[in-house]
């Protein structure tokens, strides 16, 4: 398996390639960048800890400020000031712009109508938003970054461990997405503090079996979670969006 320092290297260079690709491509390349995390256990995880308790409905509407001073809009974006918000933020930002849940040109028009071209725009969303996810990752793991790497013979991963393609990567955002608005779901509940951790146990043992493409135990997870759901009566307004996007992964 490649190493931290290579996985996080890579993901910096889909940065890199967002920031200094024609507008054109920009979904294309946030798809790699998605792709890259999903790949790397290490940044898997720490996206997916960070928006397991974040509230990014509530987040958008803080942060993405809408105005108008009577002639045009002025609306702009906002960044969190902690580390693990912001991380959350451009994540699921960049889940809804792969999947089409936000237009990626009608939202930069939006937010950074720079001189009315999308290249302008483009360009000023990546020394915001893609910079700043950049910088962040770098300091996160500046220490793995700074290790030499004794040079090591390849070897093939276990089947469990392949690498999934671009759009299967895509799919596994939108998952992971999801399921963290799940547990921020049954985090906010008033259920009994067992049947709360009990139902985080499984969600987050749900987002490793769908990264490393598990059938046998995503399919075993949600035949639980599905009973836990039944059981509580703690019914989420994504739950069946949740249940149809892992259906239609399994496939």
């Amino acid at each position: 398996m490649e190493s931290v320092k290579k996985q996080v290297t890579d993901f910096l260079n889909r940065c890199e390639e967002i920031r200094k690709c024609k507008f054109i491509m920009a979904t294309t390349k946030i798809k790699d960048l998605l792709k890259s995390i999903v790949n790397s256990a290490e940044l898997y995880e720490l996206f997916n800890t960070v928006v397991s308790k974040f509230d990014y409905t509530a987040a958008k509407q803080r942060y993405l400020v809408d105005g108008n001073n009577g002639m045009y809009s002025n609306s702009f974006v906002v960044l969190p000031d902690t580390v693990g918000e912001r991380l959350a933020f451009i994540f699921c930002l960049l889940v809804e712009f792969d999947r089409d849940e936000i237009n990626f040109n009608s939202f930069l028009q939006r937010y950074y109508p720079k001189d009315g071209s999308y290249y302008a725009s483009y360009h000023a969303f990546c020394d915001e938003v893609i910079v700043s996810l950049e910088n962040i990752i770098k300091d996160v793991f500046s220490g793995e970054l700074a290790e030499d790497e004794p040079e090591e013979p390849r070897q093939l991963p276990p089947m469990s461990e392949v690498a999934p393609d671009a759009s299967r990567a895509s799919q596994i955002s939108h998952i992971a997405l999801l399921i963290a608005r799940e547990s921020d779901f049954i985090s906010r509940s008033s259920l009994q503090k067992d049947d709360v951790q009990a139902a985080l146990k499984i969600l987050g043992q749900l987002s490793s079996a769908v990264r490393l493409c598990d059938k046998e135990q995503i399919e075993a997870l949600v035949c639980g979670y599905n009973y836990f759901v039944s059981y509580s009566g703690a019914v989420s307004q994504d739950i069946d969006l949740l249940f149809n996007a892992i259906a239609e992964f399994v496939e």
